[in-house]
């Protein structure tokens, strides 16, 4: 690694530097606060950080304090603590405390700690990363999920085979999930006294009394015909 040697006086500098991106953080917005600014900045922030300092710490699911959270501790958004709004004139009363990060473009409305496994961080069910998935609400993942569009289409007879229990009728029109009642759902599930084929033989009855229901339905909704006399 190499290793820099800097003059007495740029030491000196350095060192105020990083004392005032420790204060400031990137409240400045990338631009250096002129003296009187930073002066005023810490005569504002300091003593609101005094009386309402945030102590935030990961807790286990057994209700112990397992990691404490520094400025530097990644959130879900891989945004930094200090990039949060932690600033509060008084601390709100509900609980837990929504921390959104304030860099722009981010949708992290919360900050969120991501346990590690060692070194390593824990993977999602989804065997992804968290850094694989969006930080706005929902965290849905990039590398796997669907677009919204498609969870937001309808289900249809045409869809997974495990959804052609559910469908209404095996009509060459799909029909929707929407269309079938409870009763069809209910209906599809195997009953405890039940053995394989019973059950195979209900199902296979119960498919050919929907599809006659729906070709009944299908006849009564066509216009009749009238011979001119």
């Amino acid at each position: 690694m190499e290793r820099l040697t800097l003059p007495s006086g740029r030491a000196a500098a350095v060192g105020e530097y990083l004392e005032y991106r420790r204060i400031v953080g990137e409240d400045d917005g990338g631009k250096l606060f002129t003296p009187e600014e930073y002066e005023e900045y810490k005569k504002k922030v300091l003593p609101m950080r005094l009386q309402n300092r945030l102590f935030v710490s990961w807790r286990s699911p057994t209700g112990m304090d397992c990691k404490l959270v520094g400025p530097e501790t990644l959130c879900f958004c891989a945004h930094r603590y200090k990039q949060h709004k932690t600033d509060f004139e008084t601390i709100p009363q509900q609980r837990p405390i929504s921390l959104p990060c304030r860099v722009s473009g981010c949708g992290c409305r919360a900050y969120l700690y991501v346990p590690l496994n060692g070194t390593q961080p824990i993977r999602c069910r989804c065997k992804h990363l968290a850094d694989q998935h969006s930080a706005a609400p929902g965290f849905l993942c990039n590398a796997c999920a669907p677009s919204i569009e498609f969870l937001d289409s309808p289900v249809t007879a045409m869809d997974h085979p495990f959804l052609k229990p559910f469908q209404a009728s095996s009509s060459s029109s799909p029909e929707t999930l929407t269309d079938v009642g409870t009763s069809s759902q209910v209906s599809s599930l195997k009953r405890p006294e039940e053995d394989d084929m019973a059950f195979f033989e209900r199902q296979y009855q119960e498919r050919i009394k929907m599809e006659k229901v729906a070709k009944q339905k299908g006849k009564a909704s066509l216009p009749s015909s009238t011979k001119a006399s």
